[in-house]
């Protein structure tokens, strides 16, 4: 459960939320991105630690120059002329569950319901494995004889949110550019290769004549396929570490919350590594097929 209400800091109304914060990761997920220079799991277990504790945010922080564990004496709505209760400052947030973009507080719920008498709103969160609007039914059915009681479920509100904002989905431009990269690798790995090999005709030509075996030629066009293969792969590994780093750098403002650390995609990785193995495998047989089956005499007098 979580309690929401209106507190003031010096004259400034901002909205309280207090929370158990014991439990309230089992009923949302919390993520490192809603608090500064700390982890979800280490704010919380501040805030656990100092039960008349308070998380603020960075425009708070600065506007009163607020160091942590300095007193707060908040005011709330209801008694905007009574005497602040005092709470601790003990980190700071940038993002919560149903929290606006602006200030906001973020205290311990049992605190919180012992300091003021009125005022205070409660929210149940649910998490759930089944149709969110199905379990929204049934919850609505059950509480249905609380006066004022409202159920709203995820999908809902994120109608509500996007019938607002001008939304795009991404996974169609995903796959459109991880299709790309498959693309990209057989003509980078199996037909590069098979090109380049191929200019050579006549230097694996000219080993043959010398009396060179199957297992030396091949020995030859392995070394340089795993060169490719290899070197080719860590680079490309590497930059496109660092483009994806980069891009997420930049456009950590654009999610909400931001991502905590990059996706990988490792079952689409595999994949990929297997077709490039798998081309450059094939490319080199090609090759060697065609060189055996060839006249040595032939690609000699060809020139190629």
């Amino acid at each position: 459960m979580m309690q929401h209400g209106y507190a003031y800091v010096g004259n400034d109304l901002q909205d309280i939320y207090g929370i158990d914060p014991k439990t309230i990761g089992e009923a949302t997920q919390l993520a490192d991105a809603y608090f500064a220079d700390q982890s979800a799991r280490a704010t919380l277990t501040k805030l656990v630690d100092q039960p008349d504790g308070v998380l603020v945010s960075d425009e708070t922080v600065t506007d009163f120059q607020l160091n942590r564990g300095d007193e707060l004496n908040l005011r709330f709505k209801d008694t905007r002329d009574s005497v602040g209760i005092p709470f601790r400052f003990v980190g700071v947030v940038r993002e919560f569950p149903t929290a606006p973009k602006d200030s906001f507080l973020v205290a311990n719920s049992s605190y919180l319901a012992s300091q003021v008498e009125s005022g205070l709103h409660s929210t149940i969160l649910i998490r759930c494995n089944g149709d969110p609007s199905q379990i929204a039914r049934e919850v609505s059915r059950i509480i249905s004889p609380i006066a004022g009681a409202k159920v709203s479920d995820i999908a809902t509100v994120q109608r509500q949110i996007s019938s607002s904002l001008a939304a795009m989905d991404l996974r169609g431009l995903t796959l459109l550019e991880l299709s790309f990269a498959i693309v990209f690798v057989i003509g980078a790995t199996g037909l590069a290769l098979f090109l380049s090999l191929a200019e050579r005709k006549r230097s694996f030509a000219i080993l043959t004549a010398l009396g060179a075996k199957r297992r030396h030629l091949a020995a030859f066009m392995w070394s340089e396929a795993l060169t490719v293969l290899v070197g080719g792969g860590l680079i490309g590994i590497f930059l496109g570490w660092l483009v994806a780093f980069a891009l997420v750098k930049v456009l950590a403002g654009v999610f909400d919350p931001p991502p905590e650390a990059l996706t990988v995609p490792w079952s689409y990785l595999l994949f990929l590594c297997a077709a490039a193995v798998a081309l450059t495998a094939a490319g080199v047989e090609l090759l060697l097929r065609s060189l055996l089956r060839e006249s040595a005499v032939r690609n000699l007098r060809s020139g190629v």
